[in-house]
């Protein structure tokens, strides 16, 4: 039998956590319920070893064409079984392939649908699992399956734009680099015996880059065991949740940067919350399922607390606007959403604005990020220039004078 880590409300309406046996998920969400628990997350319990090694994930763009297949065959009224069956044998993606043939097997076994995909989270993320299962009790699931693959479409599309604005500084960044250690690992060497067979006197620039040199070269081993190091206690930090917190929240506080991620963020949690509440999910449920989504600590923290107040009568609006992580242009559109009863049209439209917003910042944060690298590494590699020419000017003249 396979173990499960679960989240789920007690009857008390607390959020619990631990571990159950069970044969699958649907079997191990079951023996939930019978003991009281309404399961959030149900997730199978994998060693450290195999996680860290063994783990993938489907790409996003397979998962947005499943959805958007499986729309129109259950919009056709083909039969799930059928409808994943036939797009099992389409897909050519082996990880998602075999998820799905396991999805099949499960719903044969009595799983719904949202259980069936709920074991499969290299696949399908939270928020996904939670609206197919408010999908399926209120009957429109091909409506949010659709509703599913837009949203997927718009957040690859919200990557790319990203991943875009960043390959051109990434490029002259790594060439610059390159050139740095191509002048002192090669060029530099040449020139220090060239200098000191010819005994000269050299200028500061050139002084104090052979001594830059020479100190590489006397402490590469130990630089770079260093560098390990620190990528080590790094990453060590980043896996603890203490550490991971705080450089979550140091990182918004980076100027510009700092400010184009919490864009990014404030996007993303209006368009889930936007999508699952359109999908019949209740709010305490679809907030608990965007805080899994959110990659950011301070927010996922956030949206608990948002929650918990929410929980105690305070509505939605007063704790959106006391938590300070949404901008005001997003705190007014849910508090008109949540008094006139339009919460999810405002949160798509909250949604939209700030997607033009990330738009127009990523361009900003490019336009200054690319003449800052081209600057800094201008000077390095003019220094390192004018170094050697002066030294070669140097040398002539000695060489002239005598």
């Amino acid at each position: 039998m396979a173990r499960f880590s679960y989240t789920a409300i007690n009857q008390s309406g607390e959020t619990v956590s631990g571990v159950v046996a069970s044969a699958n998920a649907g079997a191990a969400h079951a023996l939930l319920l019978s003991r009281g628990l309404q399961p959030i997350t149900v997730e199978e319990k994998t060693g450290l070893l195999q996680y860290e090694v063994t783990k993938k994930k489907v790409k996003r763009e397979e998962v947005m064409h499943f959805s958007r297949q499986l729309a129109v065959f259950v919009k056709a009224g083909i039969p799930l079984l059928d409808a994943l069956e036939i797009i099992e044998g389409e897909t050519t993606d082996k990880l998602f392939k075999k998820a799905l043939h396991q999805m099949v097997e499960g719903i044969t076994a009595g799983d719904t649908f949202a259980l069936a995909a709920e074991a499969h989270p290299e696949a399908f993320p939270p928020y996904y699992v939670g609206m197919l299962g408010a999908a399926e009790l209120a009957g429109n699931l091909d409506t949010v399956l659709t509703q599913l693959s837009d949203y997927m479409e718009r957040d690859a599309d919200a990557r790319s734009k990203v991943t875009a604005a960043m390959i051109y500084p990434s490029i002259v960044l790594a060439m610059s680099v390159v050139v740095v250690i191509v002048l002192g690992v090669f060029v530099m060497p040449r020139f220090k015996t060239f200098f000191k067979s010819l005994n000269a006197k050299l200028p500061l620039p050139t002084q104090l880059l052979i001594k830059a040199t020479n100190f590489f070269e006397a402490n590469w081993d130990i630089i770079l065991g260093a560098i390990v190091l620190v990528v080590v206690i790094f990453f060590l930090v980043f896996r603890s949740k203490s550490g991971r917190a705080r450089i979550d929240s140091l990182v918004l506080r980076i100027p510009i940067a700092g400010d184009l991620i919490k864009n990014v963020l404030v996007e993303r949690i209006c368009r889930v919350l936007s999508s699952m509440i359109q999908a019949g999910v209740s709010l305490p449920e679809a907030l608990i399922v965007t805080s899994d989504s959110v990659t950011n600590d301070v927010y996922k923290k956030g949206l608990d607390t948002i929650r918990d107040e929410m929980l105690e009568g305070r509505g939605l609006a007063d704790p959106v606007a006391t938590s300070d992580l949404f901008p005001s242009a997003a705190r007014q559109m849910m508090r008109v959403g949540e008094e006139t009863g339009t919460l999810d049209e405002q949160l798509q439209t909250a949604s939209q604005y700030y997607a033009r917003e990330l738009d127009f910042k990523i361009k900003r944060f490019t336009g200054l990020f690319e003449p800052a690298i081209i600057i800094v590494m201008g000077l390095v590699v003019g220094f390192v220039a004018i170094a050697l020419i002066s030294a070669m000017y140097g040398i002539y003249r000695q060489v002239k004078v005598t």
